[in-house]
């Protein structure tokens, strides 16, 4: 798995783009989102504004489109009512949808192909559909994904125990790599680094850890240390920072370069705060597209070669980040 990464940047010229903002942009399509389960509801009710957003992300020219399975748990669908052999269905179904829309996306470039390479694309760019993972605090839907604290009584084993079972369904589903996204804690990321050794994963891997300070995780734990557990994995293949403001990126590169050499991925949000408990986003330093595609530059320069976007963030975010990559304006 160690080149994986690797030769999958070299095909897409040095750098590779990540799609962006998912539930804000069902909720724009018109999916009501009010449930514990949040984007992982419309795997149940509206798959196809799921399949629409991959597409409307595809088509601004995202390499690496995210499922919609970040709160999508077989214990959340349970809950729900669905049997535990269906709630795996669910779950199994967030690839599959992932895998048409790149299918109907491939299918109508080559269909366009003569008119698309004409106008100076390129229907033959690399895409890899990212199982998305969501963290325990995700599942708890009280906002603790955001502070990392779970309290004493969950552990390593409670941790490897809720993931076990989603993470050997998602990597048996086709996609093309796990994305373990918004870590907010080193616990959760030790117990993803044990799961992928004892379950003999044979899929790549990404971590993707979140911060509000710009030095630590959001437990308050260090960077360093959880990016140097990331770095020990052999089923890990980039590191790197998700739904954190952007104003912390840089930094934040520059710290996990300290302990790895392994390709580093930044996708912030667009800069607000979520409030677990009113479950709002509150503006703080939010930005516009413009800036955030001179935010990529000096994220570029400092050494990341993954970027994208997180909460709140649009098609237009990352069509602009793929434009100037693709004119090497970063």
């Amino acid at each position: 798995m160690g080149s994986f990464m690797a030769d999958f940047l070299q095909q897409c010229g040095g750098c590779s783009v990540i799609d962006g903002g998912f539930a804000t942009e069902l909720e724009r399509h018109g999916a009501d989102l009010n449930d514990p389960l949040w984007s992982a509801t419309c795997l149940i009710s509206s798959p196809h504004l799921i399949r629409r957003v991959h597409l409307d992300y595809l088509d601004a020219g995202a390499n690496i489109i995210c499922t919609a399975s970040y709160q999508a748990t077989i214990q959340g669908f349970e809950a729900k009512g669905f049997s535990t052999a269906e709630s795996e269905d669910l779950v199994r179904r967030s690839v599959e949808i992932a895998l048409e829309a790149r299918d109907i996306y491939l299918q109508r470039c080559t269909k366009d192909s003569w008119d698309f390479l004409g106008s100076g694309g390129s229907w033959g760019r690399p895409i890899l559909i990212a199982a998305s993972i969501g963290s325990y605090g995700a599942y708890l839907a009280d906002g603790s994904e955001y502070n990392g604290n779970y309290g004493d009584s969950v552990t390593l084993e409670t941790l490897k125990d809720f993931h076990r079972r989603r993470v050997q369904v998602l990597a048996n589903a086709g996609a093309d790599l796990l994305a373990f996204e918004t870590i907010p804690n080193k616990l959760e990321a030790q117990a993803y680094a044990e799961l992928l050794d004892e379950e003999g994963i044979q899929i790549p891997a990404w971590f993707a850890f979140n911060s509000k300070d710009g030095i630590n995780v959001v437990s308050g734990d260090s960077l360093s240390d959880c990016a140097s557990i990331a770095d020990a994995s052999k089923h890990v293949v980039a590191v790197g920072i998700n739904c954190t403001p952007p104003r912390y990126i840089h930094g934040l590169i520059l710290s996990i370069q300290k302990v790895t050499c392994k390709p580093i991925l930044v996708y912030p949000n667009s800069g607000e705060t979520y409030d677990g408990e009113t479950k709002q986003w509150l503006k703080s330093d939010g930005m516009i597209e413009e800036d955030f595609v001179s935010y990529v530059r000096k994220w570029k320069e400092a050494g990341a070669s993954l970027f994208g976007g997180c909460c709140r963030t649009t098609p237009n975010t990352i069509r602009g980040i793929a434009k100037a990559l693709s004119l090497n304006t970063v």
